[in-house]
Formats: structure tokens, C-alpha cells, sequence
């Protein structure tokens, strides 16, 4: 079964694929790329929840042949039709779109939604990973509480008026200085997990798969959706 994951991250792609590996979900993602086109979607809601089902609602429209207002595309609406066509047949897959951050207690739950924005100007280009943490440090370097925690809010979408939700959290602490590891990204390297003693960043990519806000999220939205066992992994 194809599902098309309302993303151009290739980072959180993989993470996904890893996540549904661990679950043993029989299901295939795709991404807008593998169909040759890539799109976005205006996130102006106010909660996680809000902008997952923006970015699914928005997918699923240019899938009917629809521009919703606030999406953009890079190619034809006619391009992203015949590509879906040829490989799902008359079928559209199902969309599965997720939003996330991190809510730092300190700074009133901050970024929060706005996490991949944070620190943004119109005056200057957007900042990396690397220095939006530098950001996020800089922001606590006078408070003592350095709790945490990332969220994720999972939506897949079948139709306009036919779809399973699900919310998870992820709690730990921020460091005082960027631990970087072979795994994970964005905010990874300065969330820490006291019960590791390793930040996200350091521990393996197979045990984030299974711990994660994002595991945890899926797992619900895979047990509601029947692609693994209701008392399964």
C-alpha cells in the first residue's frame, strides 16, 4: 500500500521509513520528489495539529487536481495527476503529513510551531539547524530550568472529511553545549535524555525509531489505520 507523505525533508522521510521498518507496517512512503514535483503549504495554524492537517489537506487537493489558496507547486497540477495515475491507478493514496518542535519550559514553551522558523528575518536568509540552536542556547543562558519537550502531531488523511490523528510527546532536557552524534537533526544535538545520558543526536537511529515523539505518534496512527496488530510493537 502507497502512502504519500505530505514533506520535501528527506531527513524526516527517512526517519519515517525507519519508524514504520520497526513496526513491521506493510506500507510503501513516497515522497512529492518521487513523483517529480515538490509543493508548500502556508502552515498559519495556531497548533501542531493544525498545521499537520494544513500540510495533508494541501497534498491531497493538488491530488484531486486542486490549488488550494496558501500552496504552491513547481509544476503542472496535470504533472502530479499523470505521475499518480501510472503508479496508483484511479486510487489515491492515502496522506500521511506530520508537524513537530520542540517547547522549551524556560522560554514558555517556545519555539514550539514554529520551530523550523525560529529565528527567522525578512531582513536576513533563515537559519540552519546549527544556528538555530545556537539561538535556542543563547535564549537560555540565564535560566536554570532547562526542560523540554518535543511534539509531534501525526494526520492521515483519506478524504476531506475522513481522517486519524494522533499526538505524542518526547521529554528531556536542553544542554548547555551542542553534543553532536551520528543521528537525528534539528534540534537533536541539544536535547538531551537523562535516562541515556546522551543527546538525541548520540544515541542510535534505531532507538530513536522506537522511543521518538514521531515513533510514538506513528505507532498510534498505525494501530488506528490497522497496519499493525492493536497490541503489536
Amino acid at each position: 500500500m502507497y502512502i504519500l507523505l505530505a514533506s520535501n525533508n528527506e531527513h524526516k522521510r527517512r526517519e519515517i521509513d525507519g519508524i514504520l521498518e520497526h513496526l513491521a507496517a506493510a506500507v510503501t512512503i513516497l515522497q512529492p520528489r518521487d513523483l517529480g514535483f515538490s509543493f508548500d503549504v502556508v502552515e498559519d495554524g495556531t497548533t501542531f495539529a493544525a498545521n499537520a492537517l494544513l500540510k495533508a489537506q494541501g497534498l491531497a487537493a493538488l491530488i484531486r487536481g486542486e490549488l488550494r489558496p496558501g500552496t504552491s507547486l513547481n509544476v503542472p497540477l496535470e504533472t502530479v495527476q499523470e505521475k499518480l495515475a501510472t503508479l496508483c491507478g484511479d486510487q489515491p493514496p492515502p496522506v500521511l503529513a506530520d508537524d513537530s518542535g520542540i517547547c522549551v519550559h524556560a522560554l514558555e514553551n517556545r519555539p514550539g510551531i514554529y520551530s523550523a522558523r525560529y529565528g527567522n528575518s525578512p531582513d536576513t536568509p533563515p537559519l540552519d539547524d546549527r544556528g538555530r540552536n545556537a539561538l535556542l542556547l543563547q535564549e537560555l543562558q540565564n535560566h536554570r530550568n532547562r526542560g523540554a519537550h518535543y511534539v509531534c502531531n501525526a494526520v492521515l488523511l483519506y478524504d476531506a472529511d475522513r481522517y486519524l490523528q494522533a499526538q505524542e510527546t518526547w521529554h528531556g532536557e536542553i544542554v548547555e553545549t551542542p553534543r553532536d552524534g551520528r543521528t537525528g537533526f534539528g534540534y537533536d544535538p541539544v536535547f538531551l535524555l537523562p535516562r541515556h545520558g546522551q543527546t538525541v543526536a548520540e544515541i542510535p537511529q534505531a532507538e530513536k525509531d522506537r522511543i521518538s515523539h514521531r515513533a510514538k505518534a506513528l505507532r498510534a496512527l498505525a494501530r488506528a489505520a490497522g497496519w499493525i496488530e492493536a497490541t503489536g510493537t
